[in-house]
């Protein structure tokens, strides 16, 4: 509604694209929400630019829009992005050009689907953001949800957030192995800073001697290859 306002207003701003798809028929690919609002302003003529593309094409413009609408949430933006990098056996480099965002943010989108789908419900809802659901995907599915009801109810921050994931992680931790040693603040902000560089959760083992081993978890060869 708020779109056909905008419309009754100032018309159509960007041309929607068709196709022909018979005598005198069309099908639109990119703009149907430009259309439907054009219909509730009740206008008749709209600007539309015709392409002669196939069908695969013709997907991949549909879903590219769909993706670059400014309303989607962190959810449907994924799943959107895992449906055209499935489609077209794309990488995750290849889905962020096709979509004009960087890989690291595609990666981390894509990362969000392996969340719990209870969690993955409070996130459509917006009872989550995406910094919190990010904070929580290296805890197990229990733990999440877990970690995610605390978070609404007690409406924390993502820096909140972040260091009650640490504070779960260690008390588990200790519990399966009392003698490890818990992770200093450095450790722990140089695994978050190279887990949103690489767009997988990074694990670091740094013993008293001075060395360890950087550990890097991913759920398919695709997301390691992007």
């Amino acid at each position: 509604e708020e779109l056909a306002d905008s419309i009754r207003a100032q018309g159509v701003m960007q041309p929607i694209v068709v196709r022909p798809i018979g005598q005198e028929r069309y099908e639109i690919i990119a703009g149907e929400r430009r259309w439907r609002a054009a219909q509730l302003a009740e206008l008749d003529v709209i600007p539309a630019v015709i392409r002669h593309v196939s069908d695969e094409v013709a997907l991949a413009l549909a879903l590219i829009e769909n993706i670059q609408r400014e309303n989607l949430n962190a959810i449907e933006e994924s799943l959107a992005l895992k449906r055209l990098g499935d489609e077209f056996e794309l990488t995750q480099q290849q889905i962020a050009d096709a979509v004009g965002k960087s890989r690291t943010q595609v990666a981390n989108l894509l990362r969000l689907l392996a969340l719990d789908p209870e969690v993955q419900t409070l996130l459509e809802r917006g009872d989550l953001d995406m910094g919190h659901a990010r904070a929580l995907l290296s805890l197990s599915s229990a733990q999440q949800r877990q970690v995610a009801h605390e978070v609404v109810n007690k409406d924390l921050t993502v820096r909140d957030t972040e260091a009650l994931v640490k504070k779960v992680q260690t008390q588990q931790a200790s519990t399966s192995s009392p003698k490890q040693v818990s992770k200093t603040p450095d450790v722990a902000r140089l695994e978050t800073h190279l887990g949103e560089l690489l767009g997988a959760p990074v694990s670091i083992d740094h013993g008293q001697k001075g060395k360890g081993k950087v550990t890097i978890r991913y759920t398919s060869l695709e997301e390691l290859d992007g």
